[in-house]
């Protein structure tokens, strides 16, 4: 069930893939991209070896073609509950949106608009017919004899108190019908998100009713919804589209019908999500955040290979360089940099038996575990806070080894920068994805040094960032040789951190430090 296809899978998926290609029907909305699997499973009663295949979601708005698994649950007919309520919840989207651009509701803010713009001019008018009489008030007491004052200094503070108690009835004319218009747009308004709430209800209770009708099964026969498989997770609720994808397809079909499982693969078709590297017709794992909660529960207890590339390595780190305040240790491929959740051999555990009398060490970076290279190690604190701020100020320099998966176009500049921001994928971690909108600055300087070889200095340090930037069609558009998750699986990752360039927080020297790749 890892990253790499078992040959009875790309067997079956090439059947599937020449399948796909004869159905001219489906080949528009195919081509902007769609996840198919295939599951060889055993007929225990008769030995015999077959494959079953599936898409996910839906394909021509519907679930049940030939040839492949159907839905864990139909809730396309077109008479069924869901389709009826779904029916509900568009009107009143509908009702909504024609509210919200309706003559009535514009010309309640228009009328509001003018009136509260009525009223700032108004004022400001009366308020400068304020100021002028009062210099006039001013000019007339200063040039006004005492026999003549008493009389006219009464006559002035009169015209200055009415002029006032104008002001103060202006403002609340307008106050008052600026209410009153407030208040016919506030029903309005109401009305509508008392609309949005009734959506916003329908729509999670037919969410719930979908997702109670998701009743999967184990290799024991046992039968759980989504609701339940879902409860003890991070999220707490399945994600939309939940028990749609292959896996859970094939499995469900599998298991209903006495299929033992014996291998498991899915592969791309078409285009490459905006944001996302999707290559066609290549393999990749199910997604993490929607099917793996359901996949843990659908084969407990079965007995299944560990991925190859999330075992880690035995080969030990090697020492580079060490004083007192600090080492530079050589991470091969393979080796966590921290501790895992399966695996406590890492750099940490590997330095932290060498310095026992440390209060240390603290791991400043990190590499991904299938990249090897040098790793900047503290033994104390206060270094660690200090390579940490030069981390920060981006003064530590790092150069990167990359061989990619073939040779670069000739139309590739020989060097440059690719700014792609990025963000985690919510759905599928660890991969991350690349988002205009809601991304992290991701900064990456290249230089080609051979036709299928790149010296990378990544100017942030984004997770996946150079997996990325080398493979998006907005960066270099060639993945890294064997990159599991934005490529072609190969023997290893071939990207290599050769250089690494600090200063010193003791003596203040700048030190480099530089590691060859050995591919």
């Amino acid at each position: 069930m890892g990253y790499v296809a078992h040959p009875l899978c790309i067997q079956a998926a090439k059947e599937v893939q020449h399948y796909i290609g004869t159905m001219d029907a489906w080949q528009e909305e195919l081509s902007h991209g769609k996840m198919f699997g295939v599951l060889v499973v055993e007929d225990t009663t008769h030995h015999q070896l077959g494959f079953l295949a599936a898409y996910s979601g839906l394909l021509g708005e519907r679930n049940d073609w030939d040839y492949f698994v159907p839905a864990v649950f139909d809730f396309q007919q077109p008479d069924g509950y869901f389709k009826q309520e779904e029916a509900v919840i568009s009107a009143i989207n509908k009702t909504i949106e024609k509210k919200v651009h309706s003559e009535q509701l514009s010309a309640a803010h228009q009328a509001l608009d003018d009136a509260r713009q009525a009223m700032t001019q108004d004022l400001e008018n009366w308020k400068t017919t304020m100021r002028e009489a009062k210099k006039r008030r001013d000019h007339i007491r200063q040039s006004t004899d005492m026999d003549q004052g008493q009389a006219m200094r009464s006559q002035l503070i009169h015209e200055s108190q009415w002029m006032k108690a104008e002001l103060h009835r202006k403002k609340q004319h307008h106050a008052d019908l600026i209410s009153r218009l407030q208040a016919i747009v506030d029903k309005e308004e109401a009305s509508i998100q008392q609309l949005r709430q009734l959506r916003h209800e329908k729509s999670d209770a037919l969410q719930r009713w979908l997702f109670q009708h998701f009743e999967m099964l184990n290799i024991h026969g046992e039968r759980r919804h989504l609701i339940d498989i879902f409860a003890h997770t991070a999220s707490t609720i399945p994600p939309s589209g939940a028990g749609e994808c292959c896996a859970p397809k094939l499995l469900q079909y599998a298991f209903a019908h006495h299929l033992r499982p014996v291998a498991m693969a899915e592969f791309w078709w078409g285009a490459s999500p905006v944001g996302e590297l999707r290559e066609h017709l290549h393999f990749y794992p199910a997604c993490r955040g929607k099917c793996l909660p359901i996949l843990q529960y659908m084969l407990q207890d079965m007995d299944i290979e560990d991925n190859p590339f999330e075992q880690s390595l035995e080969t030990p780190p090697e020492i580079v360089y060490e004083d007192e305040a600090l080492l530079v240790v050589y991470k091969p491929a393979g080796l966590l940099s921290v501790p895992g959740k399966k695996c406590a051999t890492s750099v940490w555990s590997f330095v932290r038996s060498h310095c026992d009398a440390a209060d240390g060490p603290l791991i400043v970076h990190r590499l991904d575990m299938a990249t090897s290279g040098l790793l900047v190690v503290a033994k104390t604190k206060d270094v660690h806070q200090h390579l940490q701020a030069q981390f920060a100020r981006h003064t530590v320099e790092k150069t990167y080894v990359a061989q990619l998966q073939h040779a670069l176009p000739d139309t590739c500049p020989p060097n440059g920068t690719i700014h792609l921001p990025l963000r985690a994928d919510l759905l599928d971690r660890p991969r991350q994805c690349v988002d205009y909108t809601k991304g992290k600055e991701a900064i990456t300087r290249y230089e080609v040094i051979g036709d299928d070889r790149v010296l990378l200095h990544p100017l942030t340090g984004r997770t996946h960032q150079l997996r990325i930037h080398c493979a998006h069609p907005a960066g270099l558009g060639v993945p890294i040789k064997g990159d599991t998750l934005y490529g072609t699986p190969a023997d290893r990752l071939y990207l290599h951190a050769a250089t690494l360039r600090f200063t010193h927080p003791i003596t203040g020297e700048r030190m480099t430090f530089t590691k060859k790749a050995d591919f």
